[in-house]
Order: structure tokens, then C-alpha cells, then sequence
């Protein structure tokens, strides 16, 4: 076993983001027994679940005539538009049904804000309102995370971003991982994880 001061956070392991799904990740199921295995390793383990309603502004199909992968600036930034995924109760926003959930002590939802996307699990897309991950593995006494999950480029790199900026020691195994990789997508994420002290394990 890991010590108790740390913890592992699987990203979105989600059927919509698993072959066949509305945003599917090349492999994103493959990395499944690997999670399942690391599990067994921490005493706190947290699962993230991407939960959207179906009015969501990341969704291309709620801006007219906006093309799913374009980009348009909202007032938090920069957004990429994305086909409709992850809605909540719906089949696609349910864990791939390989994955372990009872290891889990937190499943912390994310994106449940029509007006917000959220890719961290500690942060919304403002970087400023927290989903209250961060509190909770505090009261844990939780100092060392490492992620898992996907896709490392988006959801996993700006949860391990947020997680170096609050002071946490952050591990994250890309073979547990896959990527998206929109237009270098994954390159730019792993620069800027390395430039900021997390620990980044191919």
C-alpha cells in the first residue's frame, strides 16, 4: 500500500469518452484494468464524472451554425466547442462499466454549470470556483496525488495543473492516460505540466 497522505484521482473514465462514445478517446478503455489495479494501491481514491445538462455552452449543437472542435471566447476565456457529451443520467455519462467504482470514497461531478465547462477536478473553466476536491483531501490529511484517467490533455493536465498550483505533489502516469490531441493539444499540456513541477511519468 501507499502511505496514507496519498491519493489517486481517476479522471472521466466515462463511457461517452471510451470507443463508441459521443467523444470517444482513441483506447480510452484500454487503460481500464491498469486503474483497476492501481486501486488497490491507496487507501483514498477519488473518481471524477464529467455531468453536463443538455443546455451546456461547450456543446457546439447549442451555438447555431458552430462547428463541434471550434474555438469561441467566453467570458472565462477561450472554449472549444464539443459534441454533446456526458449528459447527465444518460448512458454516455455512466462509467465505462469495466471500471471499479466501490474503491471509490468521492465521485466529484464536474460541468453541471450550463453556463461553465470544467475540465479540472479541483476547478471550473474561471480557474476560480472550486468543485470542493480540494477541501476534502485536505481534511484527509492527502499531500501526493497521482492521476489517472482522460484525457491527458484536457481533463487530467488541468487537474494536475490546479493540483501543483495548490500545493500538492502531483504524479501523472501517461500509460494510464490517453490523450485527445487536438492540433497538438498534448504536447502543449505536457510542456506546461512539466513547466510547472508535475511530475509527468510516460
Amino acid at each position: 500500500m501507499r502511505p496514507a497522505h496519498e491519493a489517486l484521482i481517476v479522471i472521466d473514465v466515462q463511457n461517452d469518452f471510451c470507443p463508441g462514445g459521443a467523444l470517444a478517446v482513441t483506447d480510452g478503455d484500454a487503460i481500464v484494468p491498469q486503474i483497476n489495479a492501481l486501486m488497490a494501491e491507496f487507501d483514498c481514491v477519488v473518481l471524477t464524472q464529467d455531468w453536463h445538462p443538455a443546455d451546456h455552452s461547450s456543446f457546439a449543437a447549442n451555438h447555431p451554425g458552430a462547428e463541434a472542435f471550434s474555438l469561441i471566447q467566453m467570458p472565462y476565456g477561450p472554449q472549444v466547442l464539443w459534441p454533446a457529451h456526458c449528459v447527465h443520467g444518460s448512458a454516455g455519462a455512466a462509467f465505462h462499466p469495466g471500471l471499479q467504482t466501490n474503491p471509490a470514497q468521492l465521485i466529484v461531478r464536474k460541468g453541471f454549470r450550463s453556463g461553465i465547462d470544467s475540465y479540472s477536478a479541483f476547478f471550473e473553466n474561471d480557474r476560480a470556483t472550486p468543485t470542493g476536491l480540494e477541501g476534502y483531501l485536505r481534511a484527509r490529511g492527502i499531500t501526493s496525488l497521482t492521476l489517472v484517467g482522460l484525457a491527458t490533455d484536457f481533463c487530467v493536465a488541468y487537474s494536475a495543473l490546479d493540483a501543483t498550483r495548490l500545493g500538492f505533489n502531483v504524479t501523472l502516469l501517461e500509460e494510464a492516460c490517453r490523450a485527445i490531441d487536438l492540433n497538438g493539444t498534448l504536447a502543449e499540456a505536457k510542456a506546461k505540466c512539466l513547466a510547472a513541477g508535475v511530475g509527468w511519468i510516460g
